[in-house]
C-alpha cells in the first residue's frame, strides 16, 4: 500500500503537464545524441529508493544491501557477496583480502594487463605488491596467454582478469595455468556482468571476483560494487577492510540482535583487558569505511531483475551496430571465443591506421555519438605509471590508444538512436 502511494505520486507528475525529467534523461532521449553508456531504470528504482530513504531501518548499509548482496549471489551462482560503495573500492577490498588470506608478503606477484582501466593495477601497488604487465593480442585485445605462462616465477600469486568490453580470454586456459602453478585466479568483472564461458557465469571460475555498479555498467545503483567469492572466510576479512577494519561480522537486522551472530557480542575480546567489551568495536586490522548506502541496495535489487533484459539489448545492440560499421574500410572487430557468450560492455573497433580512427572518431563527436578509448591504453604511457616499467617493451600495447577506440551498446540506445547512428555511418565518407 505505501510503495503504491509512492509510485501513484511519481505517475502523477509524469503525467502533469509540468512532467519533471531528470537532466541525464533528457540527455538520453535527445535523438541526437547517442551516449555511450547511462543508466537503464523506470519508476520502479524510484519507488524502492523513496521507501527505503523515507521508511528503511537504517540510512547506510543495512537490510537492503544485505538482500541485494544474497541476491546477487544467487544470479551470479557465487556463496557470498559484499557491497562496498565502487567497483574500485571492490577492487581494493579484493585484493587486501586475498593478500591477507593467502599470506601474499610485500613484493609478491600479480600478472595483469597492460592495457586497462588503473583501478585494476592500484590495489596491487597499494598493498605492496608487484605488478607483472602482459602485453596484449590484438585479435580479442585481451593479454596474450603465452605471455602470461612465460611470466610466471616462484612469487607469482595470482592472476588478475579483467575481460575487455566484457568479452573474455580463455578462461580453461587461465584455470589450467592456476591449477598448475597454484596460483589465485582474480576477477574483475566491472565491465562483464552476465558474461558466461561454456554456459556459467565467469565468476563460477574464479575464487575472487568483482562488479562495478557505476551509472555506465550492465546494472547501476548509481555508484556501487561487489565483492564475491565461495570462501566464506575470505570475504569475513574483506568485509573487515570495507567496515573500517573492525571484527563483527553482522548484516542487515543482524546489527539490531543484542548477542550478534556470534553469540557472544559483548565478552572478553581483547586478551589484555580485563573487562567485556562490545564486538563492533574490535578492529583487527587497518581497514577503510567503504559502505554504501542502504537506498543503493534497494536500487540494484530492482535492477537485478533486469539483468536479463539489459543483457539481451546489450548483445542486439552490439551485433546491430557492427553490422552497420562493417560496411567501413579499414576497420575490424574483437574476436569472440567459441565458448564464451559476452555481455558486450562497448563496441571495440580497430582501425587499420591512425588516419582512419582519428577521422571516424572526430566524425561521430562532431556529430553527437559518444566515442571511448580503450582505456588508459598501455598503463606504462600515463604519467601515474611510467616509472613502473618500460613502455617499449610491450609493442602491441602501445597501438591501442593510437588504433582502438569503442561505441556503447547500452540499452539506453533505443530503436531511434539506432536510426540516427545507421544514417550518420550511411553518410560517412
Amino acid at each position: 500500500m505505501r510503495k503504491d502511494k509512492i509510485r501513484e505520486f511519481i505517475e502523477s507528475i509524469e503525467s502533469s503537464e509540468d512532467t519533471f525529467v531528470p537532466q541525464f534523461c533528457h540527455n538520453l532521449k535527445n535523438n541526437k545524441k547517442v551516449y555511450y553508456g547511462g543508466p537503464y531504470y523506470d519508476k520502479e528504482e524510484l519507488v524502492e529508493a523513496i521507501d527505503t530513504l523515507l521508511f528503511g531501518k537504517w540510512l547506510s548499509s543495512g537490510h537492503k544491501v544485505n538482500e541485494f548482496e544474497l541476491e546477487f549471489s544467487k544470479k551470479i551462482q557465487v556463496k557470498n557477496s559484499l557491497m562496498v560503495n565502487s567497483g574500485s573500492s571492490a577492487n581494493l577490498v579484493a585484493i587486501s583480502a586475498a593478500k591477507q588470506y593467502y599470506k601474499w608478503n610485500d613484493g609478491d606477484e600479480i600478472i595483469l594487463s597492460v592495457v586497462g582501466f588503473p583501478t585494476t593495477l592500484n590495489p596491487i601497488i597499494q598493498n605492496s605488491l608487484k605488478p607483472v604487465f602482459i602485453d596484449i593480442e590484438f585479435d580479442t585485445l585481451n593479454f596474450d596467454l603465452d605471455l602470461v605462462e612465460k611470466s610466471i616465477t616462484s612469487k607469482t600469486k595470482a592472476i588478475f582478469v579483467s575481460p575487455v568490453l566484457g568479452n573474455p580470454p580463455d578462461i580453461d586456459r587461465i584455470v589450467n595455468l592456476c591449477e598448475k602453478y597454484k596460483l589465485v585466479p582474480i576477477l574483475d568483472c566491472c565491465d562483464s556482468l552476465g558474461t558466461l564461458w561454456k554456459g556459467r557465469h565467469i565468476a563460477e571460475y574464479f575464487d575472487i571476483s568483482t562488479y562495478s555498479f557505476y551509472p555506465a555498467h550492465h546494472i547501476t545503483t548509481g555508484e556501487g560494487g561487489m565483492v564475491c567469492s565461495n570462501n566464506d572466510e575470505l570475504i569475513r576479512i574483506a568485509r573487515s577492510f570495507a567496515w573500517w577494519g573492525r571484527g563483527c561480522y553482522c548484516v542487515g537486522t543482524q546489527n539490531l540482535s543484542q548477542r550478534g551472530v556470534c553469540g557472544k557480542r559483548f565478552d572478553r575480546w581483547i586478551p589484555e583487558l580485563d573487562y567485556v567489551i562490545d564486538h563492533k568495536y574490535l578492529f583487527t586490522q587497518v581497514g577503510y569505511n567503504l559502505k554504501p548506502l542502504d537506498i543503493q541496495g534497494a536500487i540494484g535489487l530492482v535492477q537485478l531483475k533486469k539483468l536479463d533484459e539489459i543483457h539481451d539489448k546489450r548483445v542486439k545492440n552490439h551485433d546491430k551496430i557492427v553490422s552497420m560499421l562493417s560496411k567501413i574500410k579499414g576497420l575490424s572487430f574483437a574476436t569472440v571465443l567459441k565458448d564464451s557468450e559476452v555481455s558486450w560492455f562497448g563496441v571495440p573497433i580497430i582501425c587499420k591506421d591512425n588516419i582512419t580512427k582519428s577521422k571516424l572518431v572526430n566524425y561521430f563527436e562532431s556529430n553527437g555519438i559518444q566515442t571511448r578509448n580503450y582505456f588508459a591504453g598501455n598503463i606504462l604511457n600515463q604519467p601515474a605509471y611510467k616509472e613502473m616499467g618500460n613502455r617499449l617493451d610491450y609493442p602491441l600495447a602501445n597501438e591501442v590508444l593510437n588504433l582502438v577506440f569503442f561505441l556503447g551498446c547500452s540499452p539506453t540506445i533505443d530503436q531511434e538512436k539506432l536510426n540516427y547512428l545507421q544514417e550518420k555511418i550511411n553518410e560517412y565518407s
